[in-house]
């Protein structure tokens, strides 16, 4: 299968039409299109309310780490929470995008993807805690590719933070408390193929702490992740991920008539790669 713009997300590239996500309420968003990439920048938050990129995962390339931060000319500076947001304090330019998720085809065509992830659009202020957590986070989309092998380990990653209204303030922006993460994937064989998704929550609240006007990242908090229904993060984070929520693997919980009153009790807290549904 061809690229049918190798200068954006794709939405033919798993063999079916998958529509880029956008918001549900309709708002205001920036288009901003990269090397097998797209992020729409919520302005008003200064953050992607959405991040989509395809990978190739049998045409990776592992290239050392070449590019630096920088903002997207295309939009006016005060829209993206740029490095003002990250200096002198603990927190990281939290890829959305990975740096090797858009790095594969030709060498020179993976170079110039895997720098493309170093924008601020495709940032958001994660706090610098490294733990078991926070590790299985970075590596679910190895873990769906390893699944994803009757289509040439093809998948679609969304990645975003949720923009909660009651986000903490901190230097002009909201810092968000939780990120989510939507892999889709086919399955099947060629005479009756069919999508399957999968959805998780990355939840930072207890390593954010602005109550004294300043960052401070509390040394006994937690990264949590889990496996959540894509539903709740539709409603979470206000985002219409379309035929990805029938084509969930997670089984259908009973639900309450607000998914994110219901919150956790339904969710699939994840400790190892062996605690994921991927089938």
């Amino acid at each position: 299968m061809a690229d049918a713009n190798p200068d954006a997300y794709d939405d033919l590239f798993l063999g079916i039409p998958l529509p880029l996500p956008r918001p549900a309420d309709g708002r205001e968003v920036r288009d901003l299109t990269y090397p097998r990439f797209t992020v729409l920048l919520e302005p008003e938050r200064r953050l992607a309310i959405v991040a989509a990129v395809n990978i190739d995962g049998s045409a990776l390339h592992d290239l050392p780490r070449t590019g630096e931060w920088e903002l997207d000319a295309r939009i006016p500076a005060a829209e993206q929470a740029g490095p003002a947001v990250y200096a002198s304090n603990d927190l990281d330019r939290g890829h959305l995008v990975r740096r090797r998720d858009p790095g594969w085809g030709s060498t020179a065509e993976a170079r110039r993807a895997m720098e493309a992830t170093f924008t601020y659009p495709n940032a958001a202020p994660q706090a610098s805690g490294f733990n078991q957590s926070k590790e299985l986070w970075l590596g679910l989309e190895d873990h769906v590719l390893g699944f994803a092998d009757t289509t040439d380990e093809r998948i679609s990653v969304f990645t975003a933070p949720v923009l909660a209204d009651d986000d903490p303030p901190y230097r002009g922006i909201r810092v968000p408390r939780r990120f989510f993460k939507v892999a889709a994937w086919m399955t099947g064989d060629a005479a009756s193929p069919s999508l399957a998704a999968a959805g998780f929550l990355l939840d930072q609240s207890e390593l954010i702490d602005v109550s004294q006007g300043a960052l401070a990242v509390p040394s006994l908090g937690a990264f949590r992740t889990f496996q959540v229904p894509i539903a709740d993060i539709e409603a979470l984070a206000g985002v219409d991920f379309g035929a990805l929520v029938e084509a969930d693997v997670l089984p259908h919980f009973d639900r309450l008539t607000d998914p994110a009153v219901r919150g956790e009790d339904a969710w699939r807290p994840l400790r190892a790669p062996e605690d994921i549904v991927l089938g």
